[in-house]
C-alpha cells in the first residue's frame, strides 16, 4: 500500500511563506501525475499546482507568480513552495500522485490570517 504524508502546513500571516512537503513510501519516479489540491469549506478540492509528467509544471492563476512546485526524486518527496501568502489561499492541502493507481495524502491545513 502507498502511503503520502504530507506535513509543513501551519499558521501564517499574509505576507509570509510556508513550505509543504508530500513524502510517498515508495519511489516518485515513474510517478506519471503528481500534485497540490486544495479544499476549503463547502467547496470542492480543487487543483493548485502539479506535474505532469516528470518536467512540465501547470499552476492555477491565482498562484502563479507565488507558489512554486519542486520534487526530489532522492528523497521521494514533492514540494509545495507558497510565498507572499493571502488569506485566500486557506484551506487544507492535499497531494496527490498517480502512476498505475491513484494515491492521495491526509491533507495539511493551511490557515493565513490578515
Amino acid at each position: 500500500q502507498v502511503e503520502l504524508v504530507e506535513s509543513g502546513g501551519g499558521l501564517v500571516q499574509a505576507g509570509e511563506s510556508l513550505r509543504l512537503s508530500c513524502t510517498a513510501s515508495v519511489s516518485i519516479v515513474n510517478m506519471n501525475y503528481m500534485g497540490w489540491y486544495r479544499q476549503t469549506p463547502g467547496k470542492e478540492r480543487e487543483l493548485v499546482a502539479c506535474f505532469i509528467g516528470a518536467i512540465r509544471r501547470e499552476y492555477t492563476d491565482d498562484v502563479k507568480g507565488r507558489f512554486t512546485i519542486s520534487k526530489d526524486n532522492g528523497q521521494k518527496t514533492m514540494y509545495l513552495q507558497m510565498n507572499s501568502l493571502k488569506p485566500e489561499d486557506t484551506g487544507v492541502y492535499y497531494c496527490r500522485m498517480r502512476a498505475l493507481r491513484e494515491y492521495w495524502g491526509q491533507g495539511t491545513q493551511v490557515t493565513v490570517s490578515s
